[in-house]
């Protein structure tokens, strides 16, 4: 494939030039989809090493129907795939789960890609508005209902369908995408059904351990106990140190003023503590993994209230109010409007900090915000939170991130893959919309034509998508930038090409493509 590309405005994007990556995306959700079909498919795991020779394990929640699953798959699936499988009841408790493996969900759904062979809580959002520009609706309607399951079944949206992440979710993007679908279903008695379970998730992220109290705002707060099954088994570098093993390094020989190191570290013991641990877990529900926006790390993230959460839950109380509101329960839209209502009000008091114009995330234990700026500053004027002279602030940052191929994540560079010189498609998309919200059109357009242009070269070059662009170099080869976590850049991808389709349809429905 030839890389070279002749454009340099979004109009000179041609319905030609984008043919083969519409094609490539609209394939690729057959790819990623994962079904009853695919059971052993999806049961392998590349984060874990398997038992050789030993079925892989499937495990149902206590509330399903052993023997009904069991007979659907078997005939679904030959003799010999049903033999590769082994379907177990989920134990009462996480710690009693002696061998990792999936967690069952009934109907079709779309992974990411590469290494993530499963049902992602936030990726879903944008893998959606993929699925429904391409006219996927039936598998976005799917991909709504297992995450309906996963709140039924497995007590919350998961970080991902595996065992090792029961104690995790991920950004709240729910409502997102029921309100996406029901868009193009009108299924009223559907959306009806759906509004206990909706509640439900809400109030997961509103009340402790995930709620400060002294401020009303929420936080991550993942719960569990030791390393990430996950990180132990996979994240290694050429010397073969895991993740943890290279941050333990880390800590010997840096000094780190960002916060109290004891807390993480025992350095008589030369050890990780328990709090690390749920630090750790805390940082990959919040779906940046890793980044040192909270610290080396992140570690420290279990103290602040993050722009990125608190931006999202403001979202889902104003969809909530949409829902009652649909549903014809008038006296009900009141009460979601004023808790979105106190939520604006404490992130203008606790997180907007006027003379920089950024949005930072707020340490509650120090009472203070951290002055990292990251993109995440963009998400207030995503959902609408922002008054149009802070919004006018922020977007006086915009030179900060700006890039040659989008937006950088942050900038700092720290050796993570959520900082520069990276840049991620969930951010490109919130950054893009929220600028447009605002009446910063042709800055949203013309970030929108970078990345879409970045993707396009590399997707020339290589015939594929991938999760991550170098934004500084207009590069897909990001590995030896990379020190902590994965270095991994993983082929698929589930968020870019929703991103993707989501950014063109924008462009196109304004007239510049």
């Amino acid at each position: 494939m030839s890389s070279s590309l002749s454009f340099s405005e979004p109009s000179s994007l041609s319905l030609q030039q984008l043919e083969p990556l519409r094609d490539y995306i609209k394939q690729t959700w057959k790819t990623l989809t994962r079904s009853h079909q695919h059971l052993v498919q999806a049961a392998k795991d590349p984060k874990i090493e398997a038992i050789a020779n030993h079925p892989l394990p499937v495990y149902l929640s206590a509330k399903e129907n052993y023997d009904q699953v069991e007979k659907t798959l078997r005939q679904v699936l030959t003799p010999e795939e049903f033999k590769e499988i082994e379907l177990r009841i989920l134990p009462p408790e996480v710690d009693q789960i002696k061998e990792h493996g999936l967690l069952y969900l009934p109907g079709d759904y779309v992974v990411p890609g590469g290494r993530f062979n499963e049902l992602y809580g936030w990726d879903s959002y944008f893998i959606n508005l993929g699925l429904l520009h391409d006219g996927e609706i039936e598998l976005a309607q799917s991909m709504v209902d297992q995450f309906i399951y996963e709140i039924e079944h497995y007590g919350t949206i998961l970080n991902a369908n595996r065992t090792y992440m029961l104690n995790r979710s991920q950004p709240p993007v729910l409502t997102l995408m029921i309100l996406g679908l029901f868009a193009h279903t009108q299924d009223v008695e559907w959306l009806r059904s759906l509004l206990p379970t909706v509640e439900s998730y809400y109030f997961y992220w509103t009340v402790p351990p995930h709620l400060n109290q002294a401020t009303g705002l929420s936080h991550y707060n993942a719960l569990g106990t030791g390393p990430a099954p996950e990180v132990v088994s996979s994240e290694l570098d050429d010397a073969g140190r895991n993740h943890y093993e290279r941050v333990q390094e880390y800590y010997r020989h840096f000094h780190v003023e960002d916060y109290d190191v004891s807390l993480y570290y025992d350095r008589h013991q030369d050890c990780l503590t328990e709090l690390f641990y749920r630090g750790d877990r805390s940082m990959r529900e919040s779906g940046f993994d890793p980044t040192n926006r909270f610290g080396p790390f992140s570690i420290d993230i279990i103290h602040y209230a993050p722009v990125c959460l608190n931006s999202f839950l403001y979202q889902m109380e104003l969809d909530i109010a949409e829902i009652q509101r649909i549903l014809g329960y008038d006296h009900a839209v009141p009460y979601w409007l004023n808790h979105a209502k106190n939520r604006r009000n404490a992130i203008t008091q606790y997180l907007w900090e006027q003379k920089s114009g950024f949005y930072f995330d707020y340490n509650f234990r120090t009472s203070q915000c951290r002055p990292y700026e990251f993109a995440t500053t963009f998400f207030p004027l995503w959902a609408g939170i922002a008054s149009p002279p802070q919004a006018q602030l922020v977007a006086n940052n915009l030179p900060k991130f700006e890039a040659p191929g989008g937006l950088l994540t942050s900038t700092h560079v720290s050796g993570n893959q959520w900082d520069a010189p990276f840049g991620w498609a969930p951010l490109h998309l919130m950054a893009v919309h929220g600028l447009r919200r605002y009446g910063f059109v042709q800055d949203a357009h013309r970030i929108a034509f970078k990345f879409i242009k970045l993707v396009l070269q590399e997707f020339l070059t290589s015939g594929t998508i991938v999760e991550k662009y170098d934004v500084e170099k207009c590069s897909a080869d990001v590995s030896d930038e990379i020190f902590f976590g994965y270095s991994s850049n993983e082929i698929g991808f589930g968020w870019t090409n929703g991103v993707v389709l989501d950014l063109l349809a924008m462009l196109e429905r304004d007239g510049v493509i």
